[in-house]
């Protein structure tokens, strides 16, 4: 992770200083299974608990030397401990502590992830409510539609990322595994007795069976929740940028008024930066979720193919998201909307967007669909062309004025005509009592 998109907490998820200490729980965890299995005296693992340390410039300086991870983590610890470090590591392989350690790292970044989730939701629901009334125009092909609220836009995210908070919790459950099954996953150095407990010390589930390694498709399926919950957020923040376009301006991020620059030729700019930054960072995590199901197919019981990858998109992956969560949070949080300029859009196409309830009154009065739509398309295109008020053009149609009268066209021509349901949305979602 660059320092310009890492977040302190999850920066120290993925410190070499957490990875080794992580390590070390592990091994320690087997150590102490080990002394209930009778194998390991009660003494020494006691002793491995309160002394074993790792000293992480140490393991470094080992690493030159051994041109090996773990071999210069055991190393360091070793120099920690008397004649019982040699119980430290017993009957284990490299991956039994690699992957069990990696899957406790992968659970307490998600839980950082899914606290920013959580947060966003609050923030939007909150959004959602306040301007559950704001009318504006909707768009279609990026085309104006017909009325909906502001509210409501931002009620579907709110439903968007509870789904993700429950895939999320999938993805924890999915990764929430250990193993210690020895070089190929026989558990011949290392009974399955011992790996349960060692997992439940540690707060894992075993993964039942395995190779050398935890399987892969566990980690794919977490890189690809993080990237659906990243598609999600430039979705929102696309949408932000649009509304924010000058020509549109119906919204825009927040800027600091004292010292923020948009440009440094044009100094009117109040550039989307922030959002822009989101839907940038998302395609990246798109691409280490592709990295995730390469690395799913390994040769026989253990290549190293997926190593030196998950080096990279595992902490970038998580603390990428981690910090497009907190960014957008603080759009959502301090968003400026336009309501008055809503309107000014919403009355822009000179009552196009009632075309609809139109067509729908006139087949009501008793008219063929097909009749129906001629007439309101007719006037409708002379109203686009001319920039001549639909409302005149329909007031002045004898076919439509031998079945509609001026209070039928008051009740069409009224945007809460296509809002009257807004607040069942709410209610399904939990934003309304």
């Amino acid at each position: 992770m660059i320092p310009r998109y890492a977040r302190p907490e999850m920066t120290a998820i993925w410190s070499d200083e957490h990875k080794f200490q992580t390590w070390l729980r592990v091994e320690v965890a087997v150590v102490e299974a080990w002394a209930d299995a009778g194998v390991v005296p009660r003494a020494d693992a006691e002793r491995v608990r309160a002394n074993a340390r790792v000293d992480v410039p140490d393991v470094m300086r080992y690493i030159d030397e051994t041109h090996h991870d773990v071999t210069a983590f055991l190393r360091s610890v070793a120099d920690s401990l008397g004649d019982e470090s040699r119980w430290v590591h017993y009957g284990l392989t490299s991956n039994d502590v690699w992957d069990t350690a990696t899957c406790l790292q992968l659970v307490d970044a998600l839980d950082l992830i899914d606290r920013g989730t959580k947060q966003l939701r609050e923030v939007i629901a909150r959004r959602a409510v306040e301007h559950k009334d704001t009318v504006m125009i909707g768009r279609t092909h990026g085309m104006h539609a017909e009325p909906t609220t502001f509210g409501l836009k931002l009620a579907v995210w709110v439903d968007e990322l509870r789904r993700h908070e429950e895939r999320i919790a999938l993805a924890r459950d999915q990764v929430a595994v250990g193993q210690m099954s020895g070089p190929v996953g026989t558990h011949a150095s290392v009974p399955p007795s011992v790996e349960e407990d060692a997992c439940r010390r540690l707060g894992l589930r075993v993964a039942p069976v395995t190779t050398q390694v935890i399987q892969r498709d566990r980690h794919a399926f977490y890189l690809g929740v993080l990237a659906g919950l990243a598609a999600s957020l430039e979705k929102f923040a696309t949408e932000i940028r649009g509304l924010q376009r000058t020509d549109i301006r119906e919204a825009e991020e927040p800027f600091e008024e004292g010292g923020q620059t948009g440009s440094s030729s044009m100094p009117h700019k109040r550039n989307p930066e922030l959002c822009e930054r989101v839907c940038g960072l998302a395609r990246t995590l798109r691409g280490y979720s592709t990295t995730g199901f390469e690395n799913v197919a390994l040769w026989h019981e253990r290549d190293i193919s997926h190593s030196s990858a998950e080096r990279v998109i595992l902490p970038d992956a998580t603390g990428l998201l981690d910090y497009m969560l907190h960014i957008f949070t603080g759009v959502m949080a301090g968003l400026r909307v336009y309501p008055d300029r809503m309107r000014r859009n919403l009355e822009a196409t000179q009552g196009l967007v009632y075309s609809s309830k139109v067509l729908n009154a006139l087949i009501e009065a008793g008219l063929k669909r097909e009749a129906a739509y001629e007439i309101v398309k007719r006037n409708s295109m002379r109203a686009w062309h001319d920039e001549v008020p639909l409302r005149d053009l329909l007031d002045a149609d004898p076919e439509v004025r031998e079945r509609l009268d001026a209070a039928d066209l008051d009740a069409i021509f009224d945007p809460q005509a296509f809002l009257q349901h807004t607040d069942e949305s709410f209610r399904r979602i939990g934003l309304l009592a």
